[in-house]
């Protein structure tokens, strides 16, 4: 009776080598694969496509989130300049409007010179019809004003007794000094206070309690 031949199998390395000359326990031989199924070509292009997708997508969205990021950066950085330009804006145009209206008031009063008396007389008519005596000191007011001061006293029922008394100031300008009450107009002090509460205005919107810096005032 002849014993039956062991079955072949193919050889097998054990033993791997590494770097440096050592040697470890073999592992399972994978060899490369060469050839796939066209099924398997197209699910792999498509995974390819989806991993470029994502990635691309990815890319994307920190290039985004970084111009993003550098548009905010460059905003905040440029805000207190765009306020303070637009501070400054307003300043000069409330600048312009005061100067305007410092030259039209100006002419206006150089024109008529008695105006603001004539305007408080009427206003503190109340006050001064129970009065016995009434003193206007006026700037630069001559016989012809004094007259037209008079009459309209009498048109204000004031029926006291008038004085007149230089008064050095800028035209226009006035005390009125009666029984029981004084009055006076300032041209000059009236434009000021207008500046003054311009600019109080102008600090107060900018959130600050002190009075801007005025470089147009000698």
């Amino acid at each position: 009776m002849t014993a039956a031949a062991p079955l072949s199998r193919p050889f097998a390395f054990d033993t791997e080598f590494v770097d440096g000359g050592g040697v470890r326990p073999g592992a399972t031989f994978t060899p490369t694969r060469r050839a796939y199924l066209p099924a398997e070509v197209e699910a792999m292009v498509a995974r390819a496509r989806v991993e470029a997708r994502e990635q691309a997508l990815s890319e994307a969205a920190g290039l985004q989130a970084m111009a993003l990021s550098t548009i905010g950066q460059a905003i905040s950085s440029g805000m207190p300049g765009l306020a303070e330009a637009a501070l400054n804006h307003r300043r000069q145009s409330a600048e312009l409007a005061l100067a305007a209206a410092r030259v039209i008031a100006g002419a206006a009063l150089a024109r008529f010179p008695t105006g603001p008396l004539q305007s408080g007389l009427e206003a503190l008519a109340g006050e001064l019809d129970a009065s016995p005596r009434l003193l206007v000191r006026a700037a630069g007011l001559d016989d012809a004003g004094r007259q037209m001061v008079a009459a309209a006293c009498t048109d204000a029922g004031f029926t006291g007794a008038v004085s007149f008394h230089d008064l050095a100031g800028p035209v226009a300008a006035f005390t009125l000094e009666w029984s029981d009450g004084r009055a006076e107009f300032d041209p000059g002090a009236t434009a000021d206070r207008l500046s003054e509460a311009l600019h109080s205005a102008l600090a107060a919107e900018q959130g600050h309690a002190e009075h801007l810096p005025d470089g147009s005032r000698n």
